[in-house]
């Protein structure tokens, strides 16, 4: 079950109140519904984890935390899946929806000039922000509307394949029951 496999992935409540560096953000951090795993609330989080990583903004994570609080879904898993940009793939990340927001608002993009230093993009941030800034959230948006999906699909389907063989491995038994006593009900050669 997908939940089995999420909940040996993430941290607990208790382990996470270990941490004193969190006492500074009160009780509503260990509310049990920001902690359970269902299927609201792991779709949820991931449409909220992967909205906010495509967004060009410092504090990604603490982004993704108050929406999780928000949204009351699965609040680790929230956060976790803002590292879908990181480092590595930040690059491939922004430029797309750079690329995405250029075109819809139909502004020239030149890559050929592009360099990856604080004095060009700070020179330049007056003709990227706006396309960087629509392309983030229509990127988002869509990114984090098919990661939901595919959750919610996948949870589905899983929950179904589970009854199902629930349902065929009763049948099999309840068969053999029924077999052994019908066997035993009936008396043996000689025996009537």
């Amino acid at each position: 079950m997908p939940r089995k496999t999420l909940k040996q992935w993430l941290p607990t409540p208790t382990r996470i109140r270990k941490i004193e560096a969190l006492h500074v953000l009160g009780d509503w951090i260990y509310q049990t519904n920001l902690w359970h795993i269902n299927r609201y609330s792991a779709s949820m989080a991931f449409f909220v984890g992967i909205f906010v990583a495509f967004l060009p903004i410092p504090g990604q994570m603490l982004a993704a935390a108050i929406l999780a609080v928000l949204l009351r879904c699965n609040l680790p898993l929230s956060v976790a899946l803002v590292w879908i940009t990181n480092p590595v793939t930040m690059p491939a990340i922004f430029y797309l929806s750079y690329r995405v927001g250029a075109l819809l608002i139909d502004v020239p993009v030149q890559v050929a000039e592009f360099e990856m230093t604080v004095a060009w993009i700070s020179a330049r941030i007056g003709m990227l922000w706006q396309p960087l800034l629509l392309g983030s959230l229509l990127c988002g948006l869509l990114f984090g509307s098919l990661g939901y999906t595919a959750v919610n699909l996948f949870w589905r389907w899983h929950v179904s394949r589970q009854w199902r063989r629930r349902k065929q491995h009763r049948a099999r038994h309840g068969l053999l029951r029924r077999r052994v006593q019908q066997t035993d009900a009936t008396p043996a050669p000689g025996e009537e």
